[in-house]
């Protein structure tokens, strides 16, 4: 089979590679679809703690079980699934309270195992057997069903944010997850949402969206906010960008008693900003963060988009074959469309 091979830091080749062989609590699934996220360019760019090269990476994917393992139940050779690519344990302390996301075992497909950038990718056996596997009904192309990982994140991230019904949401940054975060945000109940960023191109993309869009380029966001909501402020702010500056002015933003998402991560070199407590202290209200999602989420997810609730077909922009990924990194890393696709 063909693969994505991270050698090392900036050193992606595409090569033939082995098949694997699934053992018995293992499945081997034919890659149709391995959407790109941001955190490849990362660790494209910078590795991760958790990859040893060479690693295939991409971790939002969907395919055909094309093998299993003598011991594996619930799925057979022609399902058509999406797997959730962060594995809990399911023993330690916090899986057993049901906060999965904070495994203190946690591995992730993509990075302690090969990803979704080749044409086949193995299920490890603890992924299946903790319920990372998730079959997608046939009304729901390969493509859709990709974004499905992004989703469950957000799912993740609005279920921390306690979103109720009537909120006026805020969220800085207009990308794929935003945008996500917008329309989830609005099935939930949201009375107004607003979506802003620093770049028209991106206001432009999230037209669709049906939100306040707001070009922060040209327009103060303080004073927007506070005249969409007659000076109240935003009731949930979810900063869905890796920036300081976003993190730091949502403290400005939120309304009293309401919360701060800190959805996105801040570089590992800079992850300090300046943060003025009596904001905090005065206005009551939470400031919480999002890391990843959960099985549940990824199965919730794609019920969302099969069922047509969340209508993400417009996040797609681009789709490219596995032998030019690199020309779809570049189009992630400059920001020049929403979901770029790897087809296999």
């Amino acid at each position: 089979m063909k693969g994505a091979i991270l050698k090392d830091i900036e050193k992606l080749e595409i090569e033939d590679v082995k098949i694997p062989e699934p053992k018995e609590n293992e499945i081997l699934i034919k890659v149709k679809c391995c959407a790109i996220c941001g955190t490849d360019i990362k660790v494209f760019h910078h590795g991760h703690k958790h990859i040893v090269f060479p690693r295939i990476t991409g971790h939002e994917v969907s395919g055909v079980v094309f093998k299993i393992g003598k011991n594996v139940k619930g799925c057979k050779e022609g399902d058509r699934v999406a797997v959730a690519p962060a594995i809990p344990c399911g023993k330690c302390y916090y899986c057993r309270k049901g906060q999965q996301t904070m495994c203190d075992n946690l591995k992730a497909i993509g990075y302690h195992y090969d990803g979704g950038f080749a044409e086949y990718m193995l299920v490890p056996e603890d992924a299946v057997l903790n319920g990372c596997v998730n079959k997608i009904p046939d009304n729901l192309s390969f493509e859709l069903a990709s974004i499905a990982e992004p989703l469950a994140c957000v799912i993740n991230g609005q279920i921390l944010s306690r979103i109720e019904v009537g909120d006026t949401v805020l969220i800085l940054g207009a990308g794929p997850i935003g945008i996500l975060h917008t329309l989830l945000a609005k099935i939930n109940g949201a009375g107004k949402i607003i979506l802003a960023d620093i770049s028209e191109e991106r206001i432009n993309e999230a037209e669709f969206t049906g939100a306040y869009l707001v070009d922060m380029s040209k327009k103060d966001i303080y004073e927007e906010v506070k005249n969409i909501t007659n000076g109240h402020m935003a009731d949930k702010v979810i900063v869905a960008v890796g920036s300081k500056n976003a993190q730091e002015l949502s403290l400005k933003l939120v309304a009293k008693r309401g919360s701060i998402n800190f959805f996105g991560g801040l570089p590992k070199e800079s992850p300090f900003i300046q943060f003025d407590s009596n904001l905090l202290h005065y206005g009551e209200f939470f400031v919480v963060g999002t890391h990843g999602s959960t099985p549940l989420h990824n199965k919730i997810a794609i019920e969302l988009l099969s069922s047509g609730r969340i209508k993400a077909e417009k996040l797609i922009t681009h789709k490219f074959p596995l032998e030019k990924i690199k020309d779809g990194f570049e189009i992630v890393e400059n920001k020049k469309g929403l979901k770029v696709l790897i087809l296999p």
